[in-house]
């Protein structure tokens, strides 16, 4: 006899898993209600492979919801080992080109849609209003809601005209912080008057196009409710989003593992409490992603609904919502094939979103430069095995170009000018504003070589400078080819 309440504790759940093929307990778990599987970067390999993958859960749920986080730019699952096709949101919001935000994206969709994956954790809505932000920063349109909003739906609406759902992140919004949720628990300490009129309004033109779903962010935010982070309150995700911006969708969680719930209430008692605050689904298996979790996790929530403390009534509403979007999928999964490719359509992004400012100082190069790469510790959401920079696109167009990383270091000028010896000197910076390290070390070797090109690949907030300064807006694999084309003259 099937036991429909375990049935409805599996289906809510979106759980990760190791290797590049589904294991056997990930199938049996599929067969038993399971409704969703969470991708990451260390289950794909290549675009067969992947395709391979999901078609092995499909035998299995031929309405599986397959998601990923597949952001472009700098977060990337599908070109996770040698950096993404695509520039990522801040370069988007720099051309501010609408028309091209959706050609991206719904190339993006076809390619998502071609290898299996039919649900997107894309696009982030936060408008990056906190320069200091850790964890945001390229990955949103820009600082001003208005762009945010526009490009936000533009996203949606490519993406899912490919028929892979959008997932909406992070609500209400997690721009304004100088924390990452990763790690600990931000707050936005901001009027409700001011989040309805920044915050809010990117998803509230998501909502208005049709968004599939919304993922809900691990913060505080007093206004609405100052004693739970948003994932579990109730004010945020029925009162918020439900009530006042009235979507009906599926609403996500982010990662349920991360710190900002695990620390303060632990993996199983934050699963049931965003469940009772409105939540449809649990997205888990960054760092936890095995059989044990997800039979802890389903069991969790059947105790919590024999206990009284869940509804089994919000428990069955928020399977349905899973069951909903995933009969979408399967209706939508013929979009992709009537997507026209644009293979170039990255590249072409990239090149319009550089800001180029050449001084009179300037000598274009006439050999193979020094590139020397200031290199920050990424946030967990991009991850270290992603290259960056544009080395690789600069050795093609200049033979024997050579590269360096550096980390903070009392010596890092000194070492780059003994590296460099005679080479001119290409200087990779990314937000150098944020990091008192970087702005020392790039001031100190511009004093000693003004003739050095700078290629800032973070957030464009310092003023230019250098003989030559290239802001790329993202540190995509494209972006760096953009900015390569330009140190060699060949834009």
């Amino acid at each position: 006899m099937i036991d429909l309440l375990k049935q409805d504790a599996l289906t809510v759940l979106q759980p990760g898993f190791h290797g590049t093929s589904a294991p056997g307990w990930l199938l049996d778990r599929l067969g038993e209600g399971l409704g969703s599987v969470a991708l990451f970067a260390r289950n794909i390999e290549s675009p067969e492979q992947l395709a391979k993958l999901t078609a092995q859960l499909r035998n299995v749920r031929p309405d599986v919801l397959v998601a990923a986080d597949e952001e472009g730019g700098d977060v990337t699952r599908l070109e996770a080992r040698g950096g993404s096709s695509f520039p990522g949101n801040l370069a988007l919001g720099a051309v501010d080109d609408a028309a091209l935000t959706r050609a991206v994206a719904a190339e993006l969709g076809r390619r998502l849609a071609a290898c299996g994956v039919n649900l997107n954790w894309a696009p982030s809505a936060d408008v990056n209003s906190d320069p200091e932000n850790p964890v945001i920063g390229v990955r949103s349109f820009g600082a001003e809601a208005w762009r945010v909003a526009r490009h936000t739906a533009a996203y949606v609406e490519g993406l899912q005209s490919a028929g892979v759902a959008a997932c909406t992140k992070h609500f209400p919004g997690h721009g304004d912080t100088a924390v990452d949720s990763h790690h600990a628990l931000p707050r936005v300490d901001v009027s409700l008057a001011t989040l309805r009129t920044r915050e809010l309004l990117p998803f509230r033109a998501a909502v208005e196009v049709g968004t599939k779903a919304v993922m809900s962010a691990h913060i505080v935010v007093p206004a609405i409710d100052p004693d739970h982070p948003g994932t579990l309150s109730r004010a945020v995700l029925t009162g918020l989003l439900r009530e006042e911006l009235g979507y009906e969708g599926l609403i996500v969680t982010d990662g349920i593992e991360m710190r900002a719930i695990a620390d303060a209430y632990g993996v199983e008692r934050g699963t049931v409490l965003a469940l009772a605050a409105g939540a449809d689904a649990i997205c888990v298996g960054g760092g936890l992603a095995d059989e044990e979790t997800v039979i802890a996790l389903r069991d969790a929530i059947v105790r919590a609904v024999r206990e009284g403390d869940l509804a089994e009534e919000r428990l069955a509403d928020a399977a349905a919502r899973v069951r909903e979007l995933a009969a979408w999928t399967v209706s939508a999964a013929g979009a992709a094939q009537g997507t026209a490719p644009a293979p170039d359509i990255g590249l072409t992004a990239a090149r319009r979103a550089l800001r180029v400012t050449r001084t009179e100082a300037y000598v274009p190069l006439d050999a193979a430069p020094y590139v020397a790469a200031f290199t920050p510790v990424a946030n967990i959401a991009v991850g270290d095995e992603t290259p960056w920079g544009i080395s690789a696109e600069l050795e093609r167009l200049l033979p024997g170009t050579v590269t360096g990383s550096f980390r903070a270091d009392d010596a890092l000028t000194a070492n780059v000018l003994r590296l460099a010896g005679d080479r001119r000197i290409v200087a990779v910076v990314r937000d150098v504003h944020r990091h008192p390290w970087m702005a020392q070390a790039l001031g100190s070797l511009l004093a000693a070589r003004p003739e050095t090109v700078v290629v800032e690949m973070g957030v464009p907030q310092a003023p230019p400078s250098g003989a030559l300064h290239i802001a790329t807006h993202g540190a995509a694999r494209v972006c760096g080819q953009a900015a390569a084309e330009v140190i060699a003259g060949r834009d």
